[in-house]
């Protein structure tokens, strides 16, 4: 069964296929260019009856070319039929290499070269173009691979067997210095340089991308959590503004006595309070998985979806009890009263959906779940604990309630509601402390 890939590896994997087909494209360009500047050269050489090593050079330069726009051919037609594999990149670059360094080989074979006589060879020039191809794939292992081959190859061709420098020999070797070679190695360098063109491009193209996405991003997450803005960045607006019906834990906290805490108290000392709640509700919020659907002053509302979402909701309440006590030791340390608050669970199914346009956006849930919710962490002030829950959570996440610490509470009719909920609380609070709260 083939494993669904996220949004992510879709587009890499759309970039991966992108690039090959311009590489083999540009492979099939090069071995046009290089067979054009191939019998240019040859009827330019002024040779009407060339010897046999000459002729043997022609042929061995041709069926090189000829090989190169067959494998430019093939990798175009991989890349287009959707047969291309990530692995296949790797292979594909071992023939690059080994085309210019056989390719150099035979000459040296051919002409009973030395090997310190490789870099004469118009086939070495074709080091720029190789390493252009592989620099477009933007993969520096294999960058480094590319380099080790080629460096290798040409390490190994110039150790060549030296041989005795005859008066043939010598003949040979003026002609890879006269004007036909030349004019091939010309071709080679534009190519090479072409192919760099093309790399400097799309590492621009994908530089202004990549600072447009994260400006995109940025602008969503002032609006938006940051899970729907990466979402809405892949291009998913549309299909969240239709919403959708789905299960949800939903959670509400909220400071207990705070606005009759801040009441004559300086702004920034009301600002600075605010903002270290929002952080320990972001923290909390952050290792359980959830996500902060709004901050309404003093108090959040959490999501959690997913087949564990009533697992990690009980964590973020854990986890979030664990900050309050931290902050309230902190306070308390300082002379102040410690922090209290309410947290209210239940799971069900709610209505989900992006509303407005891109310069303003919100993810809203809407239901009775979200109700529910609200009303019960109202509840946990009568109630005389700090977390209520709804049966519906406990069970959703295989929790025994007696074993991890919760109570049940008397069945109550809720505000909006015929039937009343089996709840369980946990955190016994004096009310009257609970009320005053902040101090």
């Amino acid at each position: 069964m083939t494993k669904a890939r996220t949004p992510d590896q879709a587009l890499l994997r759309k970039a991966e296929v992108e690039i090959e087909r311009l590489v083999a494209a540009l492979r099939v360009g090069a071995a046009l260019i290089l067979l054009t500047a191939f019998v240019l050269a040859v009827k330019g050489g002024g040779e009407e009856v060339p010897d046999l090593y000459l002729r043997r050079q022609w042929i061995i330069a041709f069926l090189a070319i000829l090989s190169y726009l067959v494998l430019g051919c093939f990798g175009y037609w991989l890349s287009t039929t959707g047969k291309f594999r990530s692995w296949m990149v790797w292979p594909a670059v071992t023939l690059d290499c080994l085309f210019m360094l056989v390719n150099s080989w035979a000459s040296l074979a051919n002409g009973g070269f030395p090997g310190e006589m490789t870099f004469m060879l118009p086939p070495i020039w074709l080091v720029p173009v190789v390493l252009g191809f592989t620099l477009l794939r933007f993969n520096p292992y294999l960058q480094a691979y590319c380099v080790f081959l080629i460096a290798g190859g040409l390490a190994y061709l110039t150790l060549w067997d030296p041989v005795s420098i005859t008066p043939d020999i010598a003949r040979r070797a003026e002609e890879l210095v006269s004007t036909p070679p030349n004019i091939v190695r010309v071709v080679m360098i534009a190519l090479g340089g072409a192919v760099l063109v093309i790399a400097a491009y799309r590492t621009r193209r994908l530089l202004h991308d990549s600072l447009v996405d994260a400006q995109a991003r940025a602008n969503l997450t002032r609006y938006l959590p940051a899970q729907m803005a990466d979402q809405l960045a892949g291009g998913a607006l549309e299909e969240l503004r239709q919403g959708r019906q789905e299960e949800m834990v939903v959670m509400f906290t909220d400071v207990r006595g705070f606005t009759e805490w801040s009441e004559g108290r300086a702004p920034e000392e009301v600002g600075a309070y605010i903002s270290e709640f929002r952080h320990r509700v972001s923290k909390a919020a952050g290792v359980s998985g959830g996500m902060i659907d709004k901050f309404i002053g003093d108090a959040a509302m959490i999501l959690f979806r997913g087949g564990d979402a009533a697992q990690r909701s009980l964590s973020c309440v854990d986890a979030l009890l664990q900050e309050l006590r931290d902050w309230g030791a902190e306070r308390q340390a300082m002379g102040r009263n410690p922090v209290r608050a309410g947290i209210g669970l239940h799971m069900g199914d709610v209505f989900s959906g992006v509303v407005g346009d891109e310069a303003r956006l919100e993810y809203s849930v809407f239901g009775d779940t979200v109700n529910i919710a609200a009303r019960l962490e109202e509840l946990t002030k009568s109630a005389g604990v700090a977390v209520v829950t709804s049966a519906a959570v406990l069970e959703a996440a295989g929790t025994e309630p007696a074993r991890e610490g919760w109570s049940q509470l008397p069945a109550m009719p809720l505000r909006g509601r015929k039937e009343p909920l089996a709840l369980f609380g946990r955190e016994q609070v004096d009310s009257a402390v609970q009320l005053k709260g902040t101090g």
